[in-house]
C-alpha cells in the first residue's frame, strides 16, 4: 500500500486553512465578490473558446468557401472580424472585471493572516524570541503572506480555469471536427501536463534549498548590521563580509541550478506542445485538401491550438509558483502551530492588586530541566516597600524579574501578587501593573514623544511632558531643534546611555504601574551618569513596591531590605547596615566593589 506523499498532505492542509478566508461567514460581502468573479471567470472563458468562430467565419467568407451559419446573421466578413475584434475585447475585459472584484477578498485574506501571524509571534515565550533569528523569521513571514495572496489568485483564476477552457475546447473539437483531433490534443496536453509537473517537482526541492541559502544570507546580513558597532570594534568588516560572501555563494550554487532546471523546462515544453501543434495542423491541411474543411476550418483549429498553448506555458510556472507558495505557507503556518509556552488558562481572571504585595514561595526554575537556577526560592516584598536583590552573576537575579513579568511559568512553587497566583491571571493585566526599567532600554526607531507614550499611548501631551520632566529629560528634548519629535534612530542609538535610560524611565512613569523592577537599571552607565539618575529612580519608587535587582551595591544601600542570591539560594538578607555588621557574603561583596572603585579613581 503506497503513503500518502507528505508535501502533498502539507500543500491540502495548507489549502484548507486558507479556504475559510475565501468563504467567510461573518462577512457575506466576501462571498458575494467570489461569486460575481468566478461568474466574470466563467464568462470570459466562454467568450474565450467562442472566439476562434468569428475568425472560422471571416476567413471562409474572404475564401468564399463554406456555408453560412444560421449565427451568422448574414454578416460580412468585415462584419465579422468586426466581431472577433469585440470577442477578444470582451474576454479581456471579463478577466479584469474578474480579478477587480477579487482584489478586496485576496487583500483581506492577505491582511488578516499577516496579522495572526504577528499577534502569535508577539505571544511567543521569551525563550522562542531568545532563540531566534530575525532576518531568518522576517523572511518566513514574507514569503508566506505573499503566498497567501498568490495562492487565492492563481489556485482560482489560472488551474482551475485552464482545465475548464481545456474541457471546452476538447468539446468543441470533436463536435465541429472529430474525435482524432480530441485525441491527439489530449494526448499532448497529458504529456505536456506530466512533463512539466514531474520537472516541477524536482525544480521545487531546487528552490526550497535555494531559500534555505537566502534565508540564511539575510540572517547574516541582518545580524551583522545589527552588531555594526561591535563589528567596527573589532575590525571584523572582511570577516563578516566573507561570511555574507559564503551564504551568498551557496545561493548563487542553488540559483543557478534553478536556472539551468528552468531551461530545461521551457526547451520540453515546447517540443511537446510544438510536436502536438504540427499534428494537428497537418492533420487539418490533410483535410483541407481533400475537401473536407475549409481554409476557415484550418485556421480555427490553428486558433484553439493556440489558445491551448499560450496557458499551457504558464502551466509550469504557476504550478511551480503554487507549489512554492505552499511551501512558504507551510513555513508560516507552521510558526503559527508552535504553542505559546505561557499561556492565559481557561477562565483566567485579570489581576486586581490592591496593595502590591510580592511573594516567591518555594520558587523552583531553569531554562533547561537539568539545570536548576533558583532552588527553592522564598521572598515576600510587602507592597508599598523596596528590596534588592543581589549577588555575583548566574545566581538568578535576573531569572526573578523574569518569572515576576512571566516571561516563564515556575516549575515548582508559585510567584504571587496580593495572593494571586500569576498563573490564574490574564498577562495582559499582569503586564499593566509592573514597571520595567532594564539595564538598557531599547527604544524604537521613532521620535522622542512616541518612545515616552509608548508607556500608555491614550496620555495627553501634557501628561507625557509631565512624565519627561520627572525624568529629568524634558530640558534636554526641548533644547533639540525638533524637541519632542526628534527620531531617536535604530534602538535609539543616537541618544547617549543616559539620555535612553532617562526616555525609558519617563516611559514608566507615565505608564503609572503600583509595582516596579529596576532589572540592573544603571549598571550600563558611567558613575556620574548613574549617580544623576539614581534620584530619578528613587523618587519614581515612592508609594510603589520595588524590586530592584542589582550589580552595584552602592544604588542599593537604602532599599528597606537586601537579599543576597548565590547559586539560586537566599544566603542572606536584611538592611545594608545589618548585613555589613554581619561581615558575611554581602559585606565582602561591598567591601570588594569599593576596593574596585577606589582603584579605578
Amino acid at each position: 500500500m503506497s503513503q500518502p506523499d507528505p508535501a502533498a498532505a502539507s500543500g491540502l492542509s495548507v489549502i484548507a486553512r486558507v479556504a475559510p478566508y475565501l468563504w467567510p461567514a461573518e462577512h457575506p460581502w466576501v462571498k458575494r465578490r467570489v461569486v460575481l468573479a468566478m461568474i466574470a471567470l466563467v464568462t470570459a472563458k466562454v467568450v474565450a473558446v467562442a472566439t476562434p468562430f468569428f475568425y472560422k467565419a471571416a476567413v471562409d467568407k474572404l475564401a468564399g468557401e463554406g456555408q453560412d451559419a444560421a449565427w451568422m446573421l448574414g454578416a460580412g466578413a468585415v462584419g465579422l472580424t468586426v466581431a472577433y475584434g469585440l470577442a477578444r475585447l470582451m474576454n479581456v475585459g471579463f478577466q479584469q472585471l474578474r480579478d477587480a472584484l477579487f482584489a478586496a477578498v485576496g487583500q483581506r485574506a492577505l491582511r488578516k493572516i499577516a496579522l495572526q501571524t504577528f499577534g502569535h509571534i508577539h505571544r511567543m515565550s521569551l525563550r522562542y524570541h531568545i532563540s531566534r533569528k530575525t532576518g531568518g523569521l522576517s523572511r518566513i513571514i514574507e514569503r508566506g503572506v505573499k503566498g497567501v495572496e498568490f495562492l487565492l489568485r492563481f489556485l482560482l483564476f489560472s488551474i482551475g480555469p485552464l482545465f475548464l477552457e481545456l474541457l471546452m475546447i476538447a468539446v468543441v473539437l470533436a463536435v465541429v471536427f472529430d474525435i482524432r483531433y480530441l485525441l491527439v490534443v489530449v494526448l499532448t496536453v497529458a504529456l505536456y501536463v506530466a512533463f512539466t509537473f514531474k520537472v516541477t517537482e524536482w525544480r521545487v526541492k531546487i528552490r526550497r534549498e535555494m531559500n534555505a541559502q537566502d534565508t540564511d544570507a539575510n540572517q547574516k546580513a541582518i545580524d551583522s548590521l545589527l552588531n555594526f558597532e561591535t563589528v567596527k570594534y573589532f575590525g571584523a568588516e572582511a570577516r563578516e563580509a566573507q561570511r555574507y560572501d559564503g551564504a551568498m555563494a551557496g545561493y548563487e550554487k542553488a540559483a543557478l541550478k534553478t536556472s539551468y532546471s528552468l531551461a530545461f523546462l521551457n526547451f520540453g515544453q515546447s517540443l511537446l506542445i510544438t510536436a502536438g501543434l504540427v499534428i494537428v495542423m497537418v492533420m487539418a491541411a490533410v483535410g483541407v485538401r481533400d475537401g473536407g474543411l475549409t481554409v476557415g476550418d484550418f485556421v480555427m483549429v490553428n486558433a484553439y491550438m493556440i489558445q491551448i498553448t499560450m496557458p499551457l506555458n504558464f502551466l509550469g510556472t504557476v504550478y511551480r509558483e503554487i507549489r512554492q507558495a505552499l511551501v512558504d505557507m507551510g513555513e508560516m503556518f507552521g510558526l503559527l502551530e508552535q504553542p505559546a509556552e505561557v499561556a492565559d488558562k481557561p477562565g483566567a481572571q485579570p489581576l486586581e492588586v490592591m496593595g502590591g504585595t510580592v511573594e516567591l514561595d518555594g520558587v523552583v526554575f531553569g531554562y533547561e530541566p537539568e539545570r536548576p537556577i533558583l532552588r527553592g526560592v522564598s521572598l515576600t516584598v510587602p507592597a508599598g516597600r523596596s528590596v534588592a536583590i543581589v549577588g555575583p552573576s548566574g545566581s538568578g537575579k535576573s531569572t526573578i524579574g523574569r518569572l515576576l513579568f512571566r516571561f516563564y511559568d515556575v516549575a515548582e512553587g508559585a510567584v504571587r501578587i496580593d495572593g494571586q497566583d500569576l498563573r490564574d491571571v490574564t498577562q495582559d493585566s499582569l503586564h499593566a501593573r509592573i514597571g520595567v526599567v532594564p539595564q538598557d532600554t531599547v527604544l524604537f526607531n521613532d521620535t522622542i514623544y512616541y518612545n515616552i507614550a509608548y508607556g500608555r499611548p491614550e496620555a495627553s501631551r501634557t501628561e507625557v511632558e509631565a512624565a519627561a520632566r520627572a525624568a529629568k529629560i524634558h530640558d534636554f528634548v526641548a533644547s533639540l531643534p525638533d524637541g519632542y519629535d526628534t527620531t531617536v534612530g535604530e534602538r535609539g542609538l543616537k541618544l547617549s546611555g543616559g539620555e535612553k535610560q532617562r526616555v525609558g524611565i519617563a516611559r514608566t512613569l507615565l505608564k503609572d504601574p503600583p509595582i516596579l523592577l529596576l532589572d540592573e537599571a544603571t549598571s550600563a552607565l558611567d558613575t556620574e551618569t548613574e549617580m544623576g539618575i539614581q534620584s530619578e529612580l528613587k523618587a519614581m519608587g515612592e508609594g510603589r513596591t520595588v524590586i530592584t535587582i542589582a550589580h552595584r551595591l552602592s544604588t542599593i544601600a537604602d532599599a528597606d531590605r537586601i537579599v543576597v542570591l548565590e547559586n539560586g539560594e537566599i544566603v542572606e538578607e536584611g538592611t545594608h547596615d545589618a548585613l555589613l555588621t554581619r561581615g558575611g557574603r554581602y559585606a565582602a561583596l561591598w567591601f570588594r566593589q569599593a576596593a574596585e572603585e577606589d582603584a579605578a579613581a
